[in-house]
């Protein structure tokens, strides 16, 4: 992580040399709280209100008070006000007491870590992910990432830039924190495919943007369920994610891809995208 700009807690913003929480904050005894990364360009946070309704929807299941909308979202201005490009974070705990809903809200601004255009990942057996089973966080954007963050250290011990997550199912899944998807060719057509959500992958916010890209640009995009084996057919295969932009991965496992044209495609139709809607 880069260093940080700003720090805000409950709204208070704090010098980020002395910024603290209580040792007794239940999110960092216990990891229980929620979080959203918003990426900000020219001080304008894209798509910041579908970040703060999954907020909003992952606090609940939680049984976490918020602040109210309005709040947050001028929390949230503020931290990418006069900042070029940067990565407004939410975490949002449970204070002291997971039983009382009182909420302590962390909101930061960082500038983005520099990111290569392309990327390696390692096909890792997740049993820790829904794969399509129903338990009452499901989709829950919590705090508790131990075992992605695990799963991205087992990759690069293995000499992968990241994880890919597979199944109970055999299914492949997404990314510790990230979505994935990959080309076929098909009667001259390049057809987009990523896991379906009905595996219980994230409702990721760049995901959506990524389908109304497509819609608009034309590109047919299939949500899937299929395992590995699906990639001997792929031509491509790609990451998108709030933090890393839309990546190339040019190996998964033994299985290599180039850095194709319909990849860099859709990276361009996103940056011009998320252009637009910031007002660049």
């Amino acid at each position: 992580m880069t260093e940080l700009l700003t720090v805000q807690i409950d709204g208070e913003m704090i010098d980020p040399a002395s910024a603290s929480i209580p040792v007794t904050d239940v999110g960092f005894v216990r990891g229980y709280g929620v979080f959203e990364a918003i990426r900000a360009y020219d001080g304008v946070c894209f798509r910041l209100q579908p970040h703060l309704d999954r907020l909003a929807r992952s606090a609940a299941m939680l049984g976490l008070e918020l602040p109210s909308g309005n709040d947050l979202t001028t929390w949230c201005v503020r931290a990418a006000e006069g900042i070029d490009e940067s990565v407004i974070r939410i975490m949002v705990s449970a204070g002291d007491d997971v039983f009382r809903g009182d909420a302590r809200v962390v909101i930061t601004s960082q500038v983005p870590a520099p990111r290569s255009p392309e990327t390696t990942l390692f096909p890792l057996f997740a049993p820790w992910h829904a794969d399509g089973a129903e338990w009452e966080l499901l989709r829950a954007k919590t705090i508790s990432y131990a075992n992605n963050v695990g799963a991205t250290r087992q990759a690069v011990l293995n000499g992968f830039d990241d994880a890919l997550l597979i199944g109970r199912s055999g299914n492949i899944l997404e990314g510790p924190n990230f979505c994935v998807g990959w080309i076929l060719e098909e009667d001259g057509r390049a057809i987009y495919e990523t896991p379906a959500m009905s595996l219980g992958i994230l409702d990721s916010i760049t995901r959506q943007a990524v389908f109304d890209t497509a819609a608009e640009r034309g590109f047919e995009f299939r949500e899937v369920e299929v395992g590995l084996d699906r990639l001997d057919d792929a031509t491509e295969f790609f990451v998108f994610s709030t933090l890393r932009d839309t990546l190339a991965a040019t190996s998964v496992g033994a299985r290599t891809f180039p850095v194709g044209p319909h990849t860099l495609a859709l990276r361009q139709a996103m940056h011009d995208r998320i252009a637009f809607e910031v007002g660049r």
